[in-house]
């Protein structure tokens, strides 16, 4: 062997050959699995869908954490304008909107914080939704169980009043939505 590797010639065609050789391994392990590509193709794109909601998730509560801590400690004012800074820089996250209307229901400016929760399904319907991370589904219920009668009394008294109106369509809105209706 060693004296088949000393001219050239020969050290060419073993070199040719073991291309050949770890080349046709290479077509073998890439190629072998033509219907495994599609699957791994899948499994990839499910990953990196799975790690970007993931990745979502906590970028909005770090993001939000300072208006929910001013929140917790009572300093709605503080928690508003807060959210309003954080809204200046990202003003289509409809978390902001439901957190606003949780924070405007406590300082009891109903029609506001209506409007804040319906702002906030239209833009992401799975604050609606019984299950996830984000899941406003009992607060929105508890406030459309306790608003819907009142309002629905003070427009029927009142028929002319828009606001009332307004109030009132936004309200059969979440109660739609909270019972799996869509837009």
């Amino acid at each position: 062997m060693s004296r088949l590797l000393q001219d050239h010639f020969d050290r060419w065609h073993v070199l040719v050959l073991l291309l050949a050789v770890f080349g046709a391994a290479a077509l073998l392990l890439t190629a072998g699995g033509g219907g495994d590509a599609a699957a791994r193709s899948e499994l990839n794109r499910q990953l990196e869908q799975d790690v970007a909601y993931r990745a979502r998730i906590d970028f909005l509560q770090d993001l939000y954490r300072p208006v929910l801590d001013l929140e917790k400690s009572g300093a709605r004012q503080q928690a508003l304008l807060k959210l309003e800074e954080i809204s200046r820089r990202y003003p289509g996250e409809g978390y902001g909107f439901i957190i606003k209307g949780r924070i405007l229901l406590q300082l009891d400016a109903v029609e506001e914080a209506v409007a804040n929760y319906v702002d906030g399904v239209r833009l992401n319907g799975d604050f609606a939704d019984r299950q996830g991370p984000f899941s406003a589904w009992n607060e929105i219920n508890q406030l459309v169980s306790r608003q819907l009668p009142s309002f629905s009394e003070r427009a029927r008294t009142h028929p002319d009043n828009a606001t009332l109106k307004r109030v009132l369509s936004n309200l059969h809105y979440l109660q739609s939505r909270l019972a799996g209706g869509c837009e």
